[in-house]
């Protein structure tokens, strides 16, 4: 079976680490979307966070100003809040129609008790809702540091799963990690990854430039590793918590280690200091080199 090209960006080696890179937002970022689209590339895979307190509307709307911006949009879609299944079509229904949606990012999300019938990833998979409206590449997540509910194996299967039924869908699978403040984890993990015979395109997430304090806030709630000793290497102190850093000895770090074996690797930048603030850092970052 022939399976469709994850994105444009991969199509050749990136000159350099920042080079085909991708980002996060919300639908209330709209207007710094649009403020610091001239200096995003044309064809950006830009992620549309699923926000309990953002209507389905919104989102859609925020997905067809990505598309309108020049960028390709991502919608995320968490399992445990989606209602129904007449809710799940709505969304991906219109966010092809008004924004010419081919990839989608799918997660469980964090509710306990799902909101209707959907448990988990595989369950939207199964609907055969995205190949039968023409989306091309499904997003999955990647842990690196580990799962708050489930042990290394256990995410490995879940990984190996789910890829195995979007390829069977005619798809492709796109991995997008967590982020994390230290190299070391991210490349542990994708040498796994590729000994598992697992060669899906990689996302690794970065932080862009935001508050010692928010960081941190962030890193508790998503589980990712910030020790004192995790941290330092990052270039923070976490005995002084004000100001705020950038992910710069992070991503230098990585720039140095990947290498061919490693596969076919991208950066994805999680802008918590704000999305312009993060296009800033990007493009000050790719000037230095």
């Amino acid at each position: 079976m022939s399976i469709p090209q994850i994105h444009p960006a991969w199509d050749k080696p990136p000159a350099g680490v920042t080079d085909g890179y991708s980002l996060e937002m919300t639908a209330k970022d709209v207007p710094a979307l649009r403020a610091a689209a001239p200096r995003i590339a044309p064809e950006t895979p830009i992620a549309i966070t699923f926000l309990p307190n953002e209507t389905m509307d919104a989102r859609i709307a925020a997905a067809a100003e990505v598309r309108a911006l020049g960028f390709e949009p991502m919608p995320h879609l968490s399992a445990r809040r989606i209602a129904s299944r007449a809710e799940l079509e709505a969304i991906v229904a219109g966010t092809v129609a008004e924004a010419g949606v081919k990839r989608v990012f799918l997660v469980a999300g964090d509710p306990p008790v799902p909101a209707g019938p959907f448990e988990d990833t595989m369950a939207l998979l199964r609907t055969g809702l995205f190949e039968r409206n023409g989306i091309t590449a499904v997003g999955v997540a990647g842990h690196p540091e580990g799962h708050p509910t489930m042990s290394e194996a256990q995410c490995w299967e879940a990984l190996e799963i789910k890829r195995a039924e979007i390829t069977a869908r005619g798809m492709a699978t796109l991995i997008v990690t967590q982020f994390g403040f230290d190299a070391d984890p991210f490349i542990a993990w994708l040498l796994a990854l590729r000994a598992r015979g697992i060669d899906a395109p990689v996302r690794i997430g970065v932080p862009g430039p935001a508050g010692i304090k928010t960081l941190l806030r962030y890193a508790a709630h998503c589980g990712v590793g910030a020790s004192a000793s995790v941290m330092t290497k990052y270039g923070v102190s976490i005995t002084r918590l004000l100001g705020t850093a950038g992910p710069d000895k992070l991503v230098d770090r990585l720039a140095a280690r990947l290498t061919p074996v490693h596969g076919p690797v991208r950066l994805h930048f999680y802008p918590f200091g704000g999305l312009e603030r993060t296009v800033d850092w990007i493009e000050d970052y790719a000037g230095k080199g």
